[in-house]
């Protein structure tokens, strides 16, 4: 009809397009989303290992964890070149590769991580040997009562009672998140110890040392609780 206004034909066709743009680009970002989380994961890890303020602990990480290095630059190791050395007061001393670790039993505990600086990331598994099982196989003698943990980075240190260091939830891990650790997050092997604070889960780990007493780790000599106990920890229990 001569009186009836006419209707834009490109009204709705832009409508469309520009909905299924912005579906499109929603697509296109959550396919993105792993490979982005994994560069800026790779960028704040490599960051950190140059990073002498430890300015880049601060900075956000969409996959919930924070990378920490106490020392400018941190050695790479590998199936190649790697080694634990576990020594002290213990019958028979000996020293793990990387192979080696793989090949013994491996059990999984899946626990929450806390930092002290407030992050935490929620039922994160990890996997590896436990702990109590590299102790008997050692044999620790008397007086044995703590370990010392030693670190390929030269620099930390941690520590645990002998009957922390017992627990099930205690491990030599080899994989965190179902896959085999990487180098940002201490690899290729790192200690893991579920029902304390994750300082006390000392990075690129290298050697277990039984001790007659407790010395204070990295961490410890700058005013660290000795015992890093989870608020909620069950500290009498075998297990998280």
């Amino acid at each position: 009809m001569a009186g009836k206004p006419k209707r834009r034909a490109e009204g709705a066709p832009v409508g469309r397009r520009a909905m299924l743009g912005m579906l499109g680009a929603g697509a296109a970002g959550l396919a993105a989303a792993p490979y982005l989380q994994r560069g800026w994961e790779g960028f704040l890890g490599a960051a950190s290992q140059v990073d002498a303020t430890g300015l880049t602990g601060l900075l956000p990480n969409p996959g919930g964890f924070r990378y920490y290095s106490v020392v400018g630059s941190v050695p790479h190791k590998d199936a190649t070149n790697y080694e634990l050395k576990v020594d002290g007061l213990v019958e028979k001393p000996r020293t793990y590769t990387l192979d080696e670790l793989r090949a013994m039993p491996q059990t999984r505990v899946v626990h929450d991580v806390l930092c002290t600086d407030g992050w935490r990331v929620d039922k994160t598994p990890f996997e590896g040997v436990k702990l109590a099982d590299i102790l008997d196989a050692a044999g620790v003698r008397s007086p044995g009562a703590a370990i010392r943990f030693t670190c390929f980075d030269g620099a930390y240190t941690e520590s645990l009672t002998l009957e922390q260091a017992r627990r099930s939830d205690v491990l030599v891990a080899l994989n965190m998140q179902d896959k085999p650790i990487t180098h940002e997050h201490g690899g290729p092997v790192r200690l893991y110890v579920a029902p304390m604070y994750f300082y006390k889960s000392a990075k690129w780990l290298s050697g277990i040392s039984v001790t007659d007493k407790v010395v204070p780790g990295y961490w410890e000599e700058r005013g660290y609780a000795v015992d890093g106990w989870l608020d909620d920890a069950d500290r009498h229990s075998d297990a998280a």
